[in-house]
């Protein structure tokens, strides 16, 4: 497979940082030893600005970017240098995104596999790095900003608050991708603890029934948030009885994050114990 495949997405992209990059990756690649490695990078939701710097810099040196066409933003590839190879990996099998990765890295170029959000949830890196592994090729993952993160920056509140829920339970809705029976949503509501919902939204309704005969009422606050931090980013927030519709209405189907809680509208909470003038902790003694 060849990097050209996937010119047309740099056809997109504008180029008016190509000359900085090439050379300031030369003088900050030039005492590295990428030979038998492949780096695993975050690229966070969608803003470019959301990279971290540890991020932009690898991009920036890449000799072979293989990314995830269908949810990364555009963008981000254009802090890439002229002459890296850009592979689409949602065009791609399996097998196909291992050859590049190997092949490339082997050749000791800067190889990079770049992901939307963060790596470690739902990015089907485990398979990826233990082939590598087994061929010895050494890897690094590199964080990024998930979309459940960005999505709670949006609402302008947190996962846990004292007195509501000191507990996430990160999860997705069984359809195609099986879900073990001890992890169903009937299961996990019973914690009625804050709940994010990856690659679900298409199933909202489904959700709602589960989430409702499980015990919950029908007021409950839940936020659904669209491509959160693009352009075209949508934030729906509404109850359990009427969240299906809104979403519904919005034509929303695909690349949201579900969040269902107290903590999404809170009715109340209590003060951090932290920053309370009569607790007192290994930094600080109370203040009486």
């Amino acid at each position: 497979m060849s990097g050209c495949d996937c010119m047309d997405m740099r056809e997109q992209i504008s180029d008016n940082n190509n000359n900085n990059n090439d050379s300031s990756s030369s003088s900050s690649n030039a005492h590295i030893n990428h030979r038998g490695k492949v780096y695993f990078v975050g690229a966070g939701p969608g803003d470019k600005e959301l990279l971290t710097l540890k991020a932009k810099r690898l991009i920036e040196d890449a000799d072979v970017i293989v990314y995830s066409g269908s949810l990364l933003n555009p963008e981000i590839l254009a802090f890439a240098k002229s002459s890296a190879l850009l592979y689409d990996a949602s065009t791609m099998s399996r097998e196909e995104i291992y050859s590049v990765l190997k092949d490339n890295a082997m050749k000791g170029r800067v190889t990079l596999r770049l992901h939307d959000g963060d790596p470690s949830l739902y990015s089907a890196t485990r398979e990826q790095i233990d082939s590598l592994t087994k061929d010895g090729i050494d890897v690094e993952i590199v964080p990024g900003v998930s979309a459940l993160f960005a999505a709670v920056a949006r609402l302008k509140t947190e996962l846990t608050l004292p007195g509501v829920t000191q507990t996430v339970i990160i999860t997705r809705a069984e359809f195609r991708t099986p879900v073990p029976e001890r992890e169903s949503i009937k299961e996990l509501a019973r914690h009625r603890c804050t709940m994010a919902f990856y690659l679900s939204v298409h199933l909202i309704e489904d959700i709602v029934g589960e989430l409702i005969d499980a015990g919950y009422d029908d007021d409950t606050p839940v936020a659904v948030v669209y491509r959160v931090t693009w352009d075209d980013e949508k934030v729906i927030v509404g109850t359990l009885k009427d969240i299906a519709g809104k979403v519904k209405d919005a034509r929303i189907n695909r690349t949201a994050v579900i969040i269902v809680g107290e903590v999404v509208k809170p009715r109340g909470y209590e003060f951090s114990k932290v920053y309370d003038s009569g607790f007192t902790h290994s930094y600080r003694s109370a203040k009486v």
